[in-house]
């Protein structure tokens, strides 16, 4: 059976597409990035959520982890505006780079923010 880690992994990469493209597409279609930072929170909130527990961790839904992985993640809006920032206002580089170098950058932290969230209670095991 797989471990915790590459699932993880396997679910940090979706979720790291799906960042990526929301920032990508938004700055397409000439959205400011801290906008679509916030469009992609919304979406990625659901979506690793959803994934984490059930493929990752095993875990049951619940409100409780739902709303506290939501907080752990929401700690990562202002590192994400601030990197962007840096990025693509002082540093003149492109959103094409700076999403995925920020996605990189802030990749442990969401493993720690998961693994608080939602492994942290034994007792809400899934049966399988």
């Amino acid at each position: 059976m797989m471990g915790v880690a590459p699932r993880y992994l396997l679910v940090a990469i979706a979720c790291a597409i799906s960042y990526n493209v929301i920032l990508i597409t938004g700055d397409f279609f000439g959205l400011h990035y801290v906008v679509s930072t916030l469009i992609s929170y919304a979406v990625g909130v659901f979506l690793g959520y959803g994934l984490h527990s059930v493929f990752t961790f095993g875990r049951e839904l619940s409100a409780q982890s739902l709303f506290r992985y939501a907080l752990g993640i929401a700690a990562n809006l202002p590192g994400s505006i601030v990197l962007l920032f840096v990025f693509c206002d002082v540093a003149g580089i492109s959103v094409v780079v700076a999403a995925p170098a920020t996605t990189a950058i802030l990749f442990l932290w969401n493993f720690a923010m998961s693994h608080w969230a939602i492994a942290r209670n034994p007792l809400r095991r899934r049966t399988v």
